[in-house]
């Protein structure tokens, strides 16, 4: 089972998302206080397992309604994927990857792990 890992940052809080591996599979915004962070962390929980993927990287994609995973590629031509609440603001984003195949990996992981998983809080 995955971990939801709050921190405190220079401007406020953030959480990452782990995989039961230890492997980051997404990461919040920075919020300005630890109450909004875990209003985050139970976002994703909410939103996340039944968020269908709007792939951004076919041509002619069908807009879909929030919350969605957007799957699109950067400017470096790698594979990323944001996760946008009921509101359209984005709550998680993930890692880019070269391979589609990865990135919808790892927002399948965010939907099996961020319902489960505990919030833990860590020492920078």
């Amino acid at each position: 089972m995955g971990k939801f890992e709050v921190k405190q940052v220079k401007s406020g809080y953030q959480f990452n998302l782990k995989a039961g591996n230890g492997e980051i599979i997404a990461v919040s915004e920075v919020y300005t206080t630890e109450s909004a962070c875990l209003n985050g962390v139970e976002s994703i929980r909410k939103n996340a397992p039944e968020a269908p993927v709007e792939d951004q990287t076919v041509e002619g994609f069908e807009t879909l309604k929030h919350p969605k995973f957007e799957l699109y590629l950067d400017k470096a031509g790698e594979y990323r994927f944001r996760l946008k609440a009921k509101n359209g603001e984005i709550i998680a984003t993930g890692e880019g990857y070269k391979a589609k195949a990865g990135c919808l990996n790892g927002i399948d992981s965010i939907k099996r792990n961020a319902p489960e998983s505990p919030v833990v809080k860590v020492e920078e």
